[in-house]
C-alpha cells in the first residue's frame, strides 16, 4: 500500500495504536517490533479488540480485508506521520534540552491553550515512537502543535525535526545528561543543537535562554531569536522567592510577579520561556498569569506533597548531574531544620559516572541534614557516610522506621531508580 492510500485509511481511522492493551474500537494498530517483542504477533488480538486495521511487516500475518502489509511498521508509522505534518499548515514548536522539557512544555501548553487549539505530547512520548504518534494525534481544529523531543544521542534530535518539520524551537539548556550516549557535554550540545540546524535550515525562530552563553552561538545563523533571561531578552524575570513555591518578579514583558505552584528556583527559565512564547503568540498577558499560575505539576515533577506532618519535595521522575545539583542546592536554601535527603542514582552517564556521583556527594556535604540516604547505582561504589541502599523499597522501609515528623524531604533520582515509591512508605 503506497503513502496516500495509507493516509486515506488514517483519515477514516484517525486514533493510532501500538500497544493492545490500551486499544479502542476503531483504532488503527501498528504492529511495531522491538528487541524483545514482536507486535506481529499481536495482530489478530488487535482485530480481535475492534481494531479497524492492523498494519503489519511480515507476510505470515496477513489477514484478507483486515491487516496493511508494509517493509517496516516504524519506518510506516513514520511516514504516515510526515504526510499528515505536511498537511497541517500551523506553528509546530519542538523543545528538547537536558532538563526542564516536559515542565517547559506544559507550562507552554497551558498557556497557548487559553487561545489557540493546542495539542501537544502526552506525557513523556517523546521519542522515535513518540513524536510520529504525537504528531499523529493532531486534527485539522488544530491551531498549534507542541512538540518534545528526548534524546540520548546525536542525530537523533535530527531524525524527529525530519518528521516533526518544526517552524519554531526551543533548547531548555544543554547539561550533563546521557553523556554516555552524546559523549560528553560538547556532544550534549552538538546533538541538542540539531533543533537549531533544523530552524536554521527552514528559516524557523528560537527561543533562547539568553543567560546561557553557550547558546548564544549555538543559535548563530538563526534569523529570528525571541530572547529571555533574568537580565535582558524580551522577557526578563528573577526569582522573588521560592520557599517552597517559585515566585517570579517580572521587569520586562510582563508587569508584576507571579505566583507558581512550582517547588524550585530552577524552574525560572521554564516559567520566562513559556512567557516568551506566549507573547510572541499573541497570547495576553493577563491570560498568561493566569495559565501559569493556575498550572499544577504532576507526575512525581516539581511536586509538594503533604503527608502527616511532613512535606516532600517529590522531582523523582529523572535526575542528571546538573539537576540533581540544582534541586539540591534549593533544598538547601529552604526554611525548616527537619531536611532530609533520599535521592537515587542517576543513570547514562558511562565514564563520568562514579565522577559525577562522587560531585553529588561533595555538594551534598556542603550542607547540614537531619538524614541522607542514597539509593543504587554507583552510589553504592563510593565511600560516604550516609545511609545507603540497593533499592527504593529498602531506603522507603528505613524511613518508615525513622517515622519523621514535622520534616520536609527531598526525594529525587533517575526513573530507573523509582524513587517515588519511597513517598509510600511514609504516613
Amino acid at each position: 500500500m503506497n503513502m496516500a492510500d495509507l493516509y486515506q485509511v488514517y483519515r477514516q481511522y484517525p486514533s493510532v495504536q501500538t500497544d493492545t492493551r490500551k486499544l479502542k474500537a476503531g483504532d488503527l494498530f501498528f504492529a511495531l517490533k522491538g528487541p524483545n517483542f514482536n507486535g506481529n504477533l499481536f495482530a489478530q488480538q488487535a482485530l480481535n479488540s475492534g481494531a479497524a486495521f492492523a498494519v503489519i511487516d511480515e507476510a505470515s500475518y496477513v489477514i484478507e480485508g483486515k491487516t496493511i502489509l508494509v517493509p517496516d511498521v516504524l519506518e510506516a508509522l513514520q511516514a504516515l506521520a510526515l504526510h499528515h505534518r505536511q498537511q497541517l499548515d500551523i506553528p509546530f514548536l519542538a523543545i528538547t534540552g537536558s532538563n526542564g522539557k516536559t515542565t517547559t512544555k506544559e507550562l507552554i501548553h497551558a498557556v497557548l491553550s487559553t487561545t489557540f487549539r493546542t495539542y501537544t505530547t502526552e506525557g513523556n512520548l517523546n521519542n522515535h515512537i513518540g513524536v510520529p504518534l504525537t504528531i499523529l494525534k493532531i486534527r485539522e481544529d488544530a491551531q498549534m502543535a507542541v512538540i518534545e523531543m528526548g534524546a540520548n544521542h546525536q542525530k537523533e534530535i535530527a531524525s524527529y525535526c525530519r518528521i516533526a518539520l518544526p517552524t519554531h524551537g526551543l533548547i531548555t539548556n544543554c547539561g550533563k545528561a546521557h553523556l554516555e550516549g552524546f559523549g560528553g557535554v560538547e556532544g550534549v550540545r552538538k546533538g541538542k543543537g540539531e533543533l537549531y540546524d533544523a530552524l536554521r535550515a527552514g528559516k524557523g525562530t528560537a527561543f533562547a535562554m539568553w543567560d546561557y552563553d553557550y547558546l548564544h552561538s549555538m543559535s548563530l545563523g538563526i534569523d529570528h531569536i525571541v530572547k529571555y533571561g533574568t537580565t535582558e531578552g524580551d522577557v526578563v524575570g528573577s526569582v522573588l522567592q521560592s520557599d517552597p513555591f517559585l515566585q517570579v518578579q517580572f521587569t520586562s514583558g510582563l508587569e508584576g510577579m507571579v505566583n507558581t505552584q512550582l517547588v524550585g528556583a530552577y524552574n525560572l527559565p521554564n516559567v520566562l520561556a513559556a512567557v516568551a512564547v506566549g507573547l510572541h503568540f499573541g497570547v495576553t498577558p493577563e491570560k498568561i498569569r493566569l495559565a501559569l499560575e493556575g498550572y499544577a505539576p504532576s507526575n512525581s515533577r516539581s511536586q509538594l506533597v503533604a503527608k502527616g506532618s511532613n512535606k516532600i519535595i517529590l522531582d523523582a521522575y529523572n535526575a542528571n548531574p546538573s539537576s540533581m545539583k540544582l534541586a539540591i542546592e534549593n533544598f538547601a536554601k529552604l526554611a525548616g531544620d527537619n531536611k532530609i535527603l533520599l535521592l537515587g542514582a542517576m543513570a547514562e552517564l558511562g565514564e563520568e559516572s562514579l565522577a559525577e556521583h562522587q560531585q553529588i556527594i561533595q555538594t551534598i556535604a556542603q550542607y547540614s541534614w537531619a538524614a541522607v540516604a542514597l539509593v543504587g547505582g554507583d552510589f553504592q561504589k563510593i565511600d560516604h557516610s550516609y545511609q545507603r541502599f540497593d533499592t527504593a523499597a529498602e531506603a522507603g522501609a528505613w524511613l518508615a522506621s525513622l517515622d519523621p515528623q514535622n520534616s520536609t524531604l527531598l526525594v529525587k533520582g533517575s526513573r530507573s531508580t523509582g524513587m517515588e515509591k519511597v513517598v509510600e512508605y511514609l504516613k
